[in-house]
């Protein structure tokens, strides 16, 4: 009975936003944040927490010692933070939109110039990179980037004109990958 039925249209896929309207949503987004949690956004904090609890689950003694992720752990389980949720909705809710919009897919992009294992190895190297330097910086691209830039904090302004920078070096550097 299969054999008689059409095949399944193609999904629709959906054009992107225009990049101003986009631009708007996040900032109202941003404001929102701000007036409903008093903080702006921000993701690395997800990530050090999730250190920290994982540390403290399997060198307790070390985790509490160590005087970056210790202080976390004083206050509990550092994963019920306000940010960890945060990362999580971002992350279910990218999901979501992809899928409304058709164009939720699974992909390695830069396969056939380098090949699965060099270009996973480079993204990899590339995320270490890029969360040190947020964890050195104090808050990454949306943390410190657009809350910061949101309450004019200097801080904010050096680190975008850094990370712009700094990634249009690497590109030039690693152009092809």
């Amino acid at each position: 009975m299969n054999a008689l039925r059409p095949p399944a249209a193609p999904a629709r896929v959906r054009p992107f936003w225009n990049p101003l309207l986009a631009g708007v949503a996040l900032g109202l987004v941003l404001l929102a944040t701000f007036l409903a949690t008093g903080h702006g956004l921000g993701a690395t904090g997800a990530s050090t927490r999730l250190s920290a609890w994982l540390g403290g689950v399997l060198a307790p003694q070390a985790a509490a010692a160590n005087g970056y992720l210790g202080p976390l752990l004083e206050a509990g389980n550092p994963l019920p933070s306000w940010i960890t949720w945060q990362v999580i909705g971002v992350a279910l809710g990218a999901v979501a939109s992809a899928r409304l919009a058709g164009r939720f897919r699974l992909q390695l992009d830069g396969l056939r110039s380098i090949g699965l294992s060099r270009r996973a190895l480079a993204a990899l190297a590339g995320g270490v990179v890029s969360g040190f330097g947020a964890r050195l910086a104090a808050g990454c691209t949306s943390g410190l980037g657009l809350s910061g830039a949101a309450t004019l904090a200097i801080a904010a302004f050096v680190f975008l004109a850094t990370f712009f920078a700094a990634g249009l070096l690497a590109s030039r550097l690693v152009r092809g990958i």
